[in-house]
């Protein structure tokens, strides 16, 4: 640091979100290894392993309160010079151990070049879904060209295809006609034709192979969330799932929540789309991960659907967010897109077709409606309440008689972000936490390793991954933990070692936190700052869900579906202790897991559930959490844990919650400090 580190440049990390201060020319991996960023390098420094590439961002970032200039970082060296041109870097990258800090930054590590690499948890379900796919394959002979009946061979084609299909509809897309008259003399004059017809559009032959092709065919069903992209590869004749795989979404560094990005784009010419440009190649990157992971020919790959909230879905289709961003938050479009992959920048096979699946509402878009295609709330007999819970929440109410949607803004508390010890989901990260509520001394689980940290062998089997923070799932339970442990008191203060009788609670500032575990190199705590950014999150979450009860006329709800990563790995009692959902009986809060990408494999695999997935939209009622005065009411008692409002007996009667005021002031009783108020 140099002497006066208040005029030092402020560099920021993302995905992390870790910051600070370093002196001018400090170079970036050094800066990341005194931040305690998870930045790779193995040659110490010299600029042969590219392990430690960063992507730099530049322009105005409203979230992060900062502005990048152009020389922000200095300028390419004769070492990164020497390393494109010999093995290549991506466009935007640069070698951290060669770029030097000079001014403001934002810095963001993709996933590759982290040494405990992201956990995408959004598997593929098991899930019996009724194959009837948009794309099928048709074996024909042609008739040979003929002196006195001149035809071209394009015309014969489809002259014997529309026989046998039925369909006089049916044309040949433009790309194929170069390779055609090869395909059929290679073929003898028989080919295998794959077509598509979706039920909506004509249908059109979008790939042909030479004689008789089996297959099979492909497609992909991809979550594109505003932190996770997760994609499903599939047989499109069995349904298979044969690869799943995730990446963290690129535009991370422009912002970890939605209208971040939306500013983004507003302060910054090119901003939007800049973003577009980095999430098409992130999808072609997690693409040819999935074929290669597959070991399929990426030819055989023709049919996709795409899912995402309404911000990515406009950035995805290189659509301006602008008025996302401001009431009456109007979309560009809502409906359902039908359209080739190329037209949306996915290099794939020249008639690979993409559908995405419609929007809802301004901030309930094609991931809530896909949800709603895979749960089926409009099929229920009794009152679900439907949660899928990501940076962005959407929110479904309903039974036979209707359905009602809301989105709420919970933020990226839950992904482990805005946390003091938080980080992504990976290998070495705390995702289970039990605390003693005698003893008040913790146990805990980290990705990587079922053993608990106080079983046999722990040490041994975190060796490799050591223990490295705490993930979404992780402050989750230990937030709830604290809460039924006496810990910290209803409002969210952590009390003294005095007064809640344990060591761990540690002063920090006027405030205190609870220590969970330490080495000789971290500290891995709960401070008030992380409880209050999850009481935010949770408090929009559950006044979300408590506005549609209200909008439904009912005081409660039957059962609660959890989707999402967060709903797979969460328990229903850690979550209703904090009061993140409703009031119920435990047994009646199921995980569906990745429900949104269920939604997209359903679409992909049954061209009717596209219809009907159209059709229940528009039936859905829309309500906008920012125009509804009670959002505002229900938020408030919602940042008590589990609410201020609502007594929640059922949780009561099977949860012990201990009725702890660690607000009073004085210091004489027992160390409490007062909340420091604004």
């Amino acid at each position: 640091m140099s002497q006066d580190a208040t005029k030092d440049p402020l560099v920021i990390f993302t995905p992390s979100g870790k910051r600070g201060r370093v002196a001018a020319g400090t170079p970036v991996l050094q800066a990341a290894r005194a931040l305690g960023v998870d930045l790779d390098s193995v040659c110490g420094g010299r600029g042969i392993c590219s392990k430690c590439q960063v992507s730099p961002g530049y322009g105005s970032f409203p979230k992060h309160g900062v502005t990048v200039a152009e020389d922000a970082l200095t300028a390419i060296n004769a070492v990164e010079e020497r390393y494109d041109r010999i093995r290549g870097l991506k466009p935007g990258r640069r070698l951290g151990c060669q770029a030097q800090i000079m001014g403001d930054c934002v810095i963001d590590v993709p996933a590759e070049s982290q040494v405990h690499k992201q956990v995408v948890r959004k598997r593929a379900e098991v899930r019996d879904i009724t194959l009837s796919p948009a794309v099928t394959l048709s074996y024909v002979e042609v008739a040979e060209p003929d002196m006195h009946h001149p035809s071209g061979d394009t015309e014969r084609l489809l002259e014997a295809l529309r026989a046998q299909t039925g369909r006089d509809d049916l044309a040949l897309d433009f790309h194929l006609m170069a390779g055609l008259q090869k395909t059929l003399r290679a073929g003898k004059w028989s080919v295998t034709a794959a077509i598509h017809d979706d039920g909506t559009l004509p249908p059109r032959v979008i790939a042909l192979w030479p004689g008789f092709f089996e297959g099979p065919v492909h497609g992909l069903a991809v979550d594109l969330g505003s932190t996770t992209i997760a994609g499903h590869l599939v047989r499109i004749d069995t349904g298979e799932v044969l690869a799943s795989s995730g990446l963290m979404n690129p535009q991370i560094r422009f912002g970890e929540d939605l209208m971040s990005r939306v500013s983004y784009g507003m302060m910054n010419p090119d901003g939007a789309s800049e973003m577009t440009r980095v999430v098409r190649e992130g999808i072609n990157t997690l693409v040819a991960e999935l074929v290669a992971e597959a070991g399929i020919d990426a030819a055989s790959l023709l049919d996709t659907t795409f899912v995402m909230n309404p911000v990515m879905h406009h950035l995805f289709l290189g659509l301006d967010p602008y008025e996302l961003g401001q009431a009456p938050f109007a979309l560009a479009t809502g409906t359902a897109q039908r359209l080739m992959a190329s037209e949306i920048g996915l290099a794939i096979a020249p008639g690979t077709r993409a559908y995405v699946l419609p929007l809802i509402a301004g901030h309930v878009g094609a991931d809530a409606a896909a949800v709603a295609l895979s749960e089926a709330p409009n099929r229920s007999d009794d009152l679900v309440l439907v949660v899928d819970v990501g940076t962005n929440a959407e929110i479904l109410l309903g039974d036979t008689s209707g359905v009602l949607a809301c989105s709420s803004p919970t933020g990226p508390a839950f992904e482990g972000a805005q946390i003091s010890s938080g980080q992504r989901a990976a290998p070495g990260a705390i995702e289970r936490v039990e605390i003693d509520p005698v003893t008040k001394e913790p146990r805990f689980r980290v990705i990587g390793s079922d053993l608990w940290s106080d079983d046999p062998g722990f040490a041994e089997a975190t060796a490799a991954s050591g223990i490295t923070g705490i993930c979404g799932s992780g402050i989750i339970e230990v937030v709830a933990e604290m809460r039924m442990a006496g810990i910290v008191d209803p409002s969210g203060l952590i009390g003294s070692a005095e007064a809640t009788g344990t060591s761990r609670c540690m002063p920090e500032g006027r405030t205190y936190s609870y220590l969970l575990w330490e080495d000789a190199d971290r500290r891995i705590t709960v401070t008030n700052g992380d409880i209050r950014a999850i009481q935010m999150a949770k408090a929009a979450l559950y006044a979300g869900a408590r506005l549609l009860i209200d909008k439904r006329g009912v005081d409660k709800v039957d059962r609660v579906v959890l989707a999402g990563a967060f709903g797979a790995h969460i328990s229903p009692k850690h979550a209703m202790v904090l009061g993140m959902i409703p009031d119920c009986p435990l047994e009646r809060v199921t995980s569906a897991g990745n429900a949104a990408g269920t939604g997209a494999r359903i679409a992909l695999l049954n061209r009717e559930a596209r219809g009907e997935v159209e059709t229940l939209v528009r039936q859905i009622e829309k309500i906008e959490t920012a125009v509804e005065p009670r959002f505002q009411e229900h938020f408030v008692a919602a940042t008590a844990m589990p609410n201020s409002a609502d007594p929640f007996p059922i949780l009561r009667s099977v949860v012990t919650l201990p009725e702890v005021d660690f607000n009073a002031g004085g210091g004489e009783d027992g160390g409490r400090r007062r909340r420091r108020r604004g």
